[in-house]
């Protein structure tokens, strides 16, 4: 599945509704909302963090498909074409910025 289908799925399922997008500062504070519980349960597995017994353990994938819907949502409100500005990223960042920027496996 591409990035472009991601945002098509997003966008079906968002379109169903009459409120359609939230505001883009809502939007922002959900990313935040769900990168925090994605950091938690992080926290929890491999940081100083003890979890409370009452505390469910969660599934880190879906932790990171909550962040990436918000995501989604952010980029759709603004007719933003991941798939083009991945490869835009990819382009001017690493492979042309940070080509050597670490050192590399022999």
């Amino acid at each position: 599945m591409t990035l472009k289908d991601l945002q098509t799925q997003v966008d079906e399922w968002i379109s169903q509704f009459k409120s359609g997008y939230w505001a883009p500062l809502s939007i922002n504070a959900q990313i935040f909302e769900e990168a925090g519980e994605l950091s938690r349960e992080i926290n929890d597995r491999y940081g100083g963090r003890v979890k409370k017994s009452s505390e469910d353990t969660k599934d880190i994938g879906k932790e990171i498909c909550d962040v990436m819907f918000a995501l989604i949502c952010l980029a759709n409100s603004h007719k933003i074409d991941i798939d083009e500005s991945w490869s835009k990223m990819m382009q001017e960042r690493l492979y042309e910025r940070d080509k050597n920027r670490y050192e590399r496996k022999e």
